[in-house]
């Protein structure tokens, strides 16, 4: 039998507020601490609330973190207590038109916000569509992208990773996949609206950013209807569920975001990792094994996606010795319920060889299979590739000077820059 029973770890001695917004302790999920040590302010969180923390998104507008691995697992099993429409949420009368969080939050007839049978119709498309993705292929067009964007610097001897490597070469892959041209300014623009909308920096509109997004998917999708071809577009197009222009370009937009943002995010974390710990320090030149261990690590330890907004209860209930009301707004926290004490022995987290983690999340509305194995399809090959070109490649600077950036939903470096030895072409 199912155990349906809710997760009730509160901290010792605690109350159980009815409302986060009456809480005195509530954190806002914004400042330095996120920035560059989130961990410490998770294991802060655990030692006052517990697995569920009152919090305060952009805007004081309070919300529910969870931090536990169970309470996570349970949120994300039971769409029954704690759904995806987000058009259940009690605070959209706080809500300004202008919100940042909007592209996140605001109700679109996506994927992402469908329920019931209907998400696992419009689920089973992407699913089908991304099936039709030979991972073979897919490996030899990353490492031919990857071996192209090496060659614009191998000779300099330097290179920024991330704008240069990390997160132009999961781009490319993605939008290849989708049947859009590799290059152009057309494309470039689309991603850099993809990220303003994802992970807003000051002074961005990502709400403009988002809208821009659409109408580029939108001109996609009418393209693919008129000219077909082998991608994930045309089989989404021609899937016998019969999805309309409208609900493909929803769908398509979460593809893309997915397969780019995050697996960017998780390369740069994993480079990182390979080029700043002794442990794998020995072993990265040609060592497939160390990148496979560096992967793993980094989506237990660093995972791109640090938290996801969100579930919406359905009806009054307790969660981690909280009043969670009907309507409120529950923040899954990813990276904290990756490294929660009660599922590392003796409190020691380090290298697994599981994926248990929940860095793809969980349950109904998890990644669709297969995203993750072609996410790491990508992440692999571009990892392995960088180091074989380049196998004496090393940090320019020292690694307490790498920044991370200013996000508390993505976890990810401004900069990596590298030093090697230049390769005449």
């Amino acid at each position: 039998m199912t155990d349906t029973s809710v997760p009730n770890r509160a901290p010792d001695g605690a109350a159980a507020p009815a409302c986060p917004a009456a809480h005195p302790d509530a954190v806002a999920l914004s400042g330095l601490q996120y920035q560059q040590t989130p961990f410490e302010l998770y294991r802060e969180l655990r030692r006052k609330h517990g697995a569920v923390a009152p919090v305060l998104l952009e805007g004081d507008i309070p919300a529910w973190l969870v931090l536990g691995y169970a309470e996570v697992s349970y949120v994300t099993s039971h769409d029954e207590l704690f759904a995806r429409d987000s058009r259940r949420w009690n605070q959209w009368p706080n809500i300004p038109a202008d919100w940042p969080l909007l592209p996140y939050v605001g109700y679109q007839p996506s994927v992402l916000f469908t329920e019931g049978a209907e998400h696992q119709r419009r689920a089973g498309v992407i699913s089908d569509a991304l099936e039709g993705v030979d991972q073979l292929e897919l490996s030899q067009h990353c490492q031919r992208i990857a071996d192209q964007l090496v060659d614009r610097f191998a000779g300099s001897g330097q290179a920024e990773l991330m704008s240069s490597y990390a997160h132009a070469l999961p781009m490319r892959a993605a939008v290849q996949m989708c049947g859009m041209p590799l290059d152009g300014a057309d494309t470039e623009a689309l991603v850099e609206d993809l990220r303003m909308s994802l992970d807003a920096a000051e002074g961005d509109d990502p709400v403009a950013a988002y809208v821009r997004v659409q109408g580029r998917i939108q001109q996609l999708v009418a393209d693919k209807r008129r000219s077909p071809g082998p991608d994930v577009t045309s089989r989404m197009i021609n899937n016998p569920a019969g999805l309309t222009d409208e609900e493909i370009v929803q769908d398509l937009i979460s593809v893309i975001a997915a397969a780019q943002q995050p697996t960017g995010n998780w390369i740069g974390n994993t480079l990182r990792l390979l080029l700043t710990d002794d442990r794998f320090a020995l072993n990265v030149s040609g060592g497939r094994v160390s990148v496979g261990q560096a992967l793993n690590e980094v989506l237990w330890l660093d995972t791109p996606t640090q938290n996801f907004i969100g579930r919406w209860a359905v009806r009054d209930i307790q969660l981690g010795g909280r009043q969670i009301r009907a309507g409120d707004c529950v923040v899954l926290g990813l990276a904290a319920a990756n490294t929660d004490p009660q599922i590392w022995p003796e409190g020691h987290v380090g290298a697994q060889v599981n994926s248990a983690h929940l860095s793809f999340s969980n349950g109904e509305h998890r990644c669709p299979f297969p995203a993750p194995q072609l996410a790491d399809v990508i992440a692999r090959t571009a990892v392995e590739t960088l180091l074989e070109r380049l196998p004496d490649i090393v940090l320019a600077v020292e690694p307490e000077e790498l920044a991370w950036r200013p996000s508390v939903w993505m976890r990810g470096l401004t900069a990596l820059p590298v030093a090697f030895t230049p390769v005449v072409q």
